[in-house]
């Protein structure tokens, strides 16, 4: 199939933010437009291109095979011309920009040394951090919002069709407060403290519950579910919680002594941690240096 010429620029804008959204209505309020717009703008589009792009229902409208297809394609071709005219009205000699969609379980202590790493190496460079589920993240990296994504995610169905390099793999490990009565080592009792777990239906939560059926207990009903780092450390510390917790989240609140791991003689062996890249997406000098700060800085965690 040739470019249709009568493709326009809006019509890429349209299909990308519908896509995202799930739902004609969020995708007119996110754009300022009036939802018959929206939707007159979708049928010109799947008109021209002579496919149907979302199944629609009362739930919202989800991506057809098409759909996805062609997605693939169109959030890289409008982030490529953002940067296009960006660049021109910028000048050559405007700072790089890399933007990085981090998971929780990076953004403690791997992603504090990239971006150290970075700012030292290169002196006009701007990092743009995202954080959010996996899912979340994928889309974005899918439509082209993103240059990356770094974390845990090879669980996640969003990876298909997208390109993942390991960097190291990462335990789980339970913590809690200095002082706490489980230091002593009686396991038995575990099931007795409320507990901090990613949330349900991510990546990382599945190796959390894997925890509890290898120590043969079913994890306690007073939880904190999130993947809020922030949250579940200053909860653990004001609390008697354990927090089952990827190793990296804690590395250095261990170190410190802030928080202590409780021996229960077993340990999870967790996930692959990693970028994650759109191959469809033409890697800029920043996203390459990015990924390259990324692989020195999980050389040392291995």
């Amino acid at each position: 199939m040739n470019l249709d010429s009568r493709i326009k620029f809006r019509h890429l804008l349209c299909f990308i933010e519908v896509s995202r959204q799930g739902s004609l209505a969020r995708a007119a309020e996110a754009m300022s437009v009036s939802q018959p717009a929206i939707s007159k703008t979708l049928k010109e589009l799947e008109a021209l291109l002579e496919a149907s792009l979302f199944d629609r229902s009362k739930q919202g409208v989800t991506l057809t095979a098409a759909g996805q297809a062609f997605l693939r394609y169109a959030g890289p071709s409008v982030q490529a011309l953002r940067e296009g005219v960006r660049s021109l009205r910028a000048g050559e000699h405007e700072a790089g920009v890399v933007r990085l969609g981090a998971l929780s379980t990076v953004e403690s202590s791997l992603l504090p040394d990239v971006v150290r790493r970075l700012h030292a190496q290169h002196a006009a460079l701007v990092v743009s951090v995202v954080t959010g589920p996996s899912a979340y993240l994928l889309g974005q990296l899918r439509g082209g919002e993103l240059d990356l994504v770094v974390g845990r995610m090879t669980d996640a169905p969003q990876i298909e069709g997208l390109s993942f390099e390991h960097l190291y793999s990462e335990s789980m490990t339970l913590v809690v407060r200095p002082g706490h009565e489980l230091l002593d080592g009686d396991r038995s009792r575990l099931g007795d403290f409320p507990v901090v777990l990613p949330q349900t239906g991510t990546t990382i939560r599945r190796h959390a519950d894997s925890l509890f059926i290898q120590l043969g207990i079913s994890p306690p009903l007073r939880r904190l579910e999130t993947l809020s780092v922030s949250l579940s450390r200053h909860y653990v510390r004001v609390s008697d919680a354990v927090w089952v917790a990827p190793l990296d989240a804690v590395r250095e609140d261990l170190s410190t002594g802030e928080l202590m791991e409780l021996d229960l003689g077993l340990k999870e062996p967790g996930g692959s941690v990693g970028i994650c890249t759109n191959p469809t997406l033409a890697a800029s000098l920043a996203m390459q240096w990015c990924c390259e700060a990324l692989r020195e800085a999980a050389a040392e965690y291995r």
